[in-house]
Formats: structure tokens, C-alpha cells, sequence
């Protein structure tokens, strides 16, 4: 079990989880959790600008989600940490359980009617 955060660490994970509360910045995630991705790809595999893509990227980075690679010319992105995955699929698996639930529920009214 987690012992208490301290105010400060409260701020930081807020802070982490605003970055992940931006569907944009998840369909980037998305992406990345296959392979590296330049900004023109993701951007082409969002269906966006490469002029949007850059600055969630950069925020991102700044918090750790996303490496950053220069090659050459070239920049490319993928997901800096395992745990931003296993975090993805926590949640994921949270909702999917949660939709069963209220599905179960919503077929159990259902024949009552």
C-alpha cells in the first residue's frame, strides 16, 4: 500500500495527469505504444498538422511520457517509459470493466420490461 503524498507530490501527479487528460496527446500515446513516430507521421496517423503535433510532444517530454531521438535530420518519438504502457492499459482495463458492468445492468432492465 502507498503511504500519503505530501502536498507537493499531489501537485506533481496532477500535474502528470493533466498532460494525459488531452485526447490529443492520447492518440499520439496511442500510436507510440506500436512503434517510433516522426512528428510528420504522427501527425499524418492523427489526421492533424505537423504544426499541431510538436507541442504536445514537447510537453510530453517535459514530464517524461515521450523520449525524444535525433537522426539526422529527423526526430523521432516513442514512449520513454514501460510504465506509461502499463498505465494506458490499467485504465483501459478499468473502463472496459466498468462498460461490462453498466451492460450487464442495462440487459437486466431490459428484461424486466
Amino acid at each position: 500500500m502507498m503511504k500519503p503524498m505530501p502536498p507537493q507530490v499531489i501537485d506533481q501527479v496532477a500535474s502528470y495527469f493533466q498532460v494525459l487528460s488531452e485526447p490529443m496527446r492520447l492518440r499520439l500515446l496511442n500510436l507510440l505504444r506500436e512503434r517510433e513516430y516522426n512528428v510528420g507521421e504522427l501527425a499524418q496517423a492523427c489526421g492533424t498538422t505537423a504544426a499541431n503535433v510538436p507541442r504536445h510532444l514537447s510537453l510530453m517530454t517535459k514530464h517524461g511520457i515521450v523520449a525524444r531521438e535525433e537522426r539526422g535530420t529527423s526526430v523521432y518519438f516513442s514512449i520513454a517509459d514501460q510504465r506509461v504502457d502499463d498505465l494506458c492499459e490499467l485504465v483501459c482495463g478499468s473502463i472496459a470493466s466498468r462498460m461490462q458492468a453498466v451492460s450487464a445492468v442495462h440487459d437486466a432492465l431490459k428484461t424486466m420490461l
